[in-house]
């Protein structure tokens, strides 16, 4: 034992002192957490120092009886902080936690005070340390703490999806296994901190792990806002310009691909009559309304004021089709601000121009559009450039 144990704990040492070294070459951990870290890794480290000096310090001839009492004191004062330091790297705030820390602190207090009552060691005329008359008081103390600390593990593990949970409670049971191994077998046994440290190591892990998969999310939520239109909710130009460069690098078109350039007739002359709330309003009612024909076959894009195009997969037949049926949608439409709702919509076919790249395949439904935005003004006799 005199030589085993001070080896086991020099490699949790060692350990420690690694993961420190992780924790600072890891520019993707905030100062705040690295700090927590380091806090945790040093309080595992000077804990296990103030056992292992315990042991060393039992039954050496020495002319005062006051190390073995200041080192037993730091042991059961920090061994129950090295448990609780865990959960510094989770930032848990609960009433629990508010809990967690009175006792320790409770139990600091009490320590300090039974260094001189000698409630919690008796130390023979051999310089051998025993329990005291209270050691019970510490034993439930710590049992709470260690309750606690399962308590706020499983808060945090609630705040994972559900299959992301194992791992973290798995870290619980392998800290408690190498308290309760020391506990229970007595003796010769110290595996509290060589738990303690492999437990350190695994919440750096999983730490790492859900941060880079936290980072991910955030990714791929910045990347659906931008590719989702504020105003509409259809795809953003962004969105657009991307699936123009998609389709480019799989060319030729296929040629089932049809495009769909939209347009809302008399948007400025509602803007400026009733306001551009009211503009708005008309934006998104045409929105729906290109959504509810043609979401089904492909993507809607709002690419500029009152601009849509559609890129969608769809035979001739069917085109023809999705443009009739977006004409009735638009005149059964009703806001409240704007009674109606009339678009120019034109479409070009992949099959009819195989050559083409998508963009050019839009702008002939461009021209198609405005086509049929010429008729519209022809037959209405309302001036373009007013409405």
């Amino acid at each position: 034992m005199s030589n085993y144990y001070p080896a086991v704990l020099c490699l949790c040492w060692l350990a420690l002192f690694v993961l420190g070294v992780l924790v600072h070459e890891n520019d993707r951990i905030h100062r705040s957490d690295k700090a927590l870290f380091y806090l945790t890794y040093a309080l595992i480290a000077v804990s296990s120092l103030a056992e292992w000096g315990g042991i060393r310090l039992n039954g050496m001839p020495l002319p005062s009886q006051w190390p073995l009492k200041l080192v037993k004191c730091a042991d059961y004062i920090l061994t129950p902080i090295a448990s609780g330091a865990l959960l510094g790297p989770m930032r848990v705030r609960s009433r629990w936690h508010r809990i967690l820390l009175a006792v320790m602190g409770a139990n600091a207090l009490f320590q300090v005070v039974s260094l001189f009552g000698g409630w919690m060691v008796t130390i023979d005329a051999q310089n051998r340390y025993a329990h005291g008359p209270l050691y019970n008081v510490y034993a439930v103390a710590y049992t709470l703490i260690m309750a606690l600390v399962v308590i706020e593990f499983i808060l945090y593990g609630m705040t994972f999806r559900r299959q992301n949970r194992a791992s973290l409670y798995g870290i619980v049971v392998i800290v408690f296994a190498g308290v309760l191994l020391q506990e229970f077998l007595g003796g010769d046994t110290r595996t509290a901190y060589l738990g303690l440290t492999l437990g350190a190591a695994l919440v750096f892990i999983h730490y790492s792990e859900f941060s880079q998969l936290a980072a991910d999310d955030h990714l791929l939520e910045q990347q659906v806002q931008i590719s989702t239109d504020a105003l509409t909710r259809l795809q953003s130009r962004f969105a657009y310009m991307k699936a123009l460069r998609d389709y480019d690098d799989a060319m030729p078109l296929p040629s089932d691909l049809a495009a769909f350039s939209v347009d809302v007739n008399g948007l400025k002359a509602t803007n400026d009559t009733l306001g551009h709330e009211a503009g708005d309003e008309l934006i998104c009612g045409a929105a729906r309304c290109i959504e509810a024909v043609f979401g089904k076959y492909g993507r809607c894009y709002r690419t500029g004021g009152d601009e849509f195009i559609v890129l969608a997969n769809m035979r001739r037949e069917d085109a023809d089709a999705a443009l009739k049926s977006l004409e009735r949608e638009t005149k059964l439409w009703r806001g409240k601000s704007v009674k109606e709702l009339s678009i120019a919509a034109g479409c070009a076919l992949a099959a009819d121009h195989p050559k083409l790249t998508a963009e050019e395949l839009v702008r002939v439904a461009d021209q198609s559009m405005y086509e049929a935005k010429t008729v519209y003004y022809q037959r209405t006799g309302k001036e373009r450039r007013k409405y």
